[in-house]
């Protein structure tokens, strides 16, 4: 298949809002220190002397800088000590300053000490007591005597070294996702460009959508995009088509799509500064929708209009579970894992979910002015050939809420 020219993406591009990427839209540093600001403040609240975060997402909402990000998710070869007061220490991978120069809520650079498997071998114990005394050093310079530290994400040896050297430890996971859910005007600025890059390149996938195409090399075009607009990375290949979007989760294969094919897809997309554009679309390919894809759609669009529209600060979890639009009988089955979910720089908290699954996963508490939500709607039918997924990107306002994302919906299938 030729590609588009570049004349048809830049036609896309503008048509839908894209923005010039070449420098941030807004004050890098003020951002970066609100995030640092709001860890802080979580630490204070539990009474906690600090934490030591090594996933790559909560480094990333840190301190703003990256290294091998995914490679690094599955390989502890850098962390980042942060206290409740004192200076924050990034350990980076060969301990070269070359990523984290000029960030300036780092402090300090270090070399990491890797005591994961890989890294150790049958040296994993030693190294994990030194990575476990030099960490012990640090916390004490500014602890005031206070051993209770939290931890996202370590090799179990991390726990036992410092639960031998005496301090409590807590969930790092719990304090980070309180500490993200409330974006700055900043944070907004840096998700809409996010946006814009996003839905720049889910234009190049409509561009290039015709029968013959594999599900992969139309998914090919959303990363393309993606990087050649300063994104980062995808989390998943949620794309598919005809009988393979129902039921939902295949992710993309070398199917061909086919003319009159349903083809359904969820970004997960990590575009611009790490923040995420996470939409879902649904299309019928080179072909007008037969009558029950029009139904289909229909359905999965009315949950998304209503369920948005219950948005807006002071109402609780429970609440908006209780008010969701019901699912139709066929569509219990085949329901998405969650209503909707917060999002920032990946996923994040908090999960709302149907009434149906309320007592066994639901959770309570409030949404608050400040947080970004994705509102999903899966529409798959048991039973039936083709399932749509639809998603929106919004946020929550004084007033209710604000969408962010853009790309049109296909209103003249309803």
């Amino acid at each position: 298949m030729n590609r588009i020219s570049s004349a048809r993406v830049h036609a896309t591009a503008r048509q839908h809002g894209a923005m010039d990427h070449s420098t941030p839209p807004c004050d890098l540093d003020e951002v970066r220190r609100y995030r640092l600001g709001r860890i802080r403040s979580a630490l204070v609240e539990r009474d906690l002397a600090g934490i030591i975060l090594y996933d790559q997402l909560n480094t990333r909402y840190a301190v703003d800088s990256t290294n091998m990000q995914i490679w690094s998710l599955h390989n502890e070869v850098r962390y980042v000590y942060v206290p409740a007061e004192g200076p924050v220490v990034l350990f980076e991978f060969g301990g070269k300053n070359l990523l984290g120069a000029g960030i300036s809520t780092i402090d300090e650079i270090r070399p990491a000490i890797a005591f994961f498997y890989f890294g150790a071998g049958s040296r994993q114990a030693e190294q994990a007591r030194k990575w476990a005394a030099e960490m012990d050093s640090l916390i004490r310079e500014h602890n005031g005597g206070n051993r209770r530290i939290a931890i996202d994400r370590i090799a179990p040896q991390g726990v036992f070294e410092l639960q031998r050297l005496g301090y409590e430890i807590f969930d790092g996971f719990e304090v980070m996702e309180n500490a993200r859910e409330i974006k700055s005007a900043g944070e907004i600025a840096l998700m809409r460009q996010s946006i814009a890059v996003c839905e720049q390149a889910i234009g190049q996938m409509r561009e290039a959508m015709r029968p013959g195409i594999t599900e992969n090399a139309l998914w090919a075009e959303l990363h393309h995009g993606n990087i050649a607009g300063g994104g980062e990375w995808i989390e998943t290949r949620l794309l598919s088509s005809g009988p393979r979007t129902n039921p939902w989760f295949r992710e993309c294969s070398m199917r061909v799509i086919e003319r009159g094919d349903m083809v359904s897809f969820d970004t997960d997309l990590v575009g611009p500064y790490g923040y995420c554009c996470d939409i879902s679309r649904s299309w019928v390919c080179d072909a007008k929708p037969n009558d029950e894809q029009r139904r289909i759609y229909a359905d999965a669009h009315a949950h998304i209009q209503h369920d948005k529209a219950l948005l807006k600060p002071g109402l609780s979890f429970r609440e908006l579970t209780e008010r969701l639009l019901p699912l139709g009988d066929e569509f219990v089955k085949g329901r998405y894992g969650v209503a909707m979910h917060g999002v920032g720089l990946c996923d994040e908290y908090p999960a709302i979910r149907y009434p149906q699954d309320w007592d066994a996963v639901g959770y309570d508490g409030v949404f608050k002015e400040g947080m970004v939500m994705c509102v999903e709607a899966l529409a798959a039918p048991a039973g039936g050939r083709e399932a749509v997924k639809l998603e929106e990107q919004v946020l929550i306002t004084a007033n209710g809420f604000e969408q962010l994302s853009t790309y049109p919906m296909e209103e003249s299938w309803l």
